[in-house]
């Protein structure tokens, strides 16, 4: 089979995804390609229906069709669903099924780094900001079992907006930045998900880490810079770091399966990865 897979977005050139596919395809001994797809907002649907009779067997979904592109697909599956958005799309039988692989991507990367992390559903856990990245690891981990998962944001309305795809006992508390910032060293993971300090601003942090306790995992999602100043002063006060590339990558990882039913090993991607975008 030669697969014919990409991403859609506008704009994309930039996107990394298809140097991280290529690379799943050789490792896994696959024919195939997987291309840019850059698809202008005025002609949105027709493009899109230009790619549907390509017969294309999957592609990613960007900014900012995540949402946009769900009534034009056959089926979604439960997780893309509560999430209310799509960044992978699967071509089956001439339909074309829709998921979301943030949550359980950032899950894997997690585990990767952190051997048995996953084990242990009685740590607590702060996840910073409300938007689509916060819900989609929120919903992984309440999932998982985790049973204490608070949400900090500047606007607390939207916080409890991520509780809503909550589906068993997890509990969960609304904090306000500067609410968390005092209560830090409650927690044993810290994930931040906002764009805050991301370039050209590398040198924001969405909030002071003078409670941090020592040895705490502290997440970014961001990944350019790839030690973001939120890490960078995580790292002085000696937690466990854990850098915002690896969840692109597992994301993609998992989106490859989902197209490809093989899991593909990215450890030796992970320092290419890494790499490449120390260098940009």
């Amino acid at each position: 089979m030669n697969y014919r897979l990409g991403v859609i977005g506008y704009p994309v050139k930039h996107s990394l995804s298809p140097w991280i596919h290529n690379r799943l395809l050789n490792i896994a001994d696959l024919e195939g390609k997987y291309n840019v797809i850059e698809i202008n907002p005025d002609h949105f649907s027709m493009q899109l229906l230009e790619l549907k009779n390509k017969k294309i067997n999957g592609f990613n979904v960007t900014v900012p069709y995540k949402e946009k592109i769900i009534p034009y697909l056959d089926e979604i599956d439960d997780e893309a669903r509560v999430m209310g958005a799509v960044n992978t799309v699967l071509q089956k039988n001439n339909k074309w099924i829709g998921f979301n692989t943030d949550g359980k991507g950032y899950l894997r990367s997690l585990e990767n780094k952190f051997p048995g992390i996953l084990k242990n559903k009685m740590k607590s856990i702060l996840i910073i900001g409300a938007g689509g990245a916060s819900r989609g690891i929120y919903y992984a981990l309440n999932s998982a079992g985790f049973k204490r998962i608070d949400i900090a944001n500047r606007t607390l309305k939207n916080a409890e907006s991520v509780v809503k795809v909550k589906n068993n006992q997890t509990k969960s508390s609304f904090l306000s930045i500067k609410e968390a910032e005092s209560t830090l060293d409650k927690y044993e993971i810290i994930i931040q998900t906002t764009s805050v300090g991301m370039k050209p601003r590398e040198h924001e942090t969405i909030m002071k880490l003078d409670q941090l306790k020592p040895g705490t995992i502290v997440s970014d999602i961001v990944y350019q810079p790839i030690m973001t100043s939120f890490l960078q002063e995580a790292k002085e006060r000696k937690a466990s770091i854990h850098l915002g590339h690896s969840m692109l990558l597992y994301q993609a990882q998992y989106a490859f399966e989902i197209w490809t039913k093989k899991l593909v090993p990215v450890d030796n991607l992970n320092k290419k990865l890494q790499a490449i975008l120390e260098a940009k």
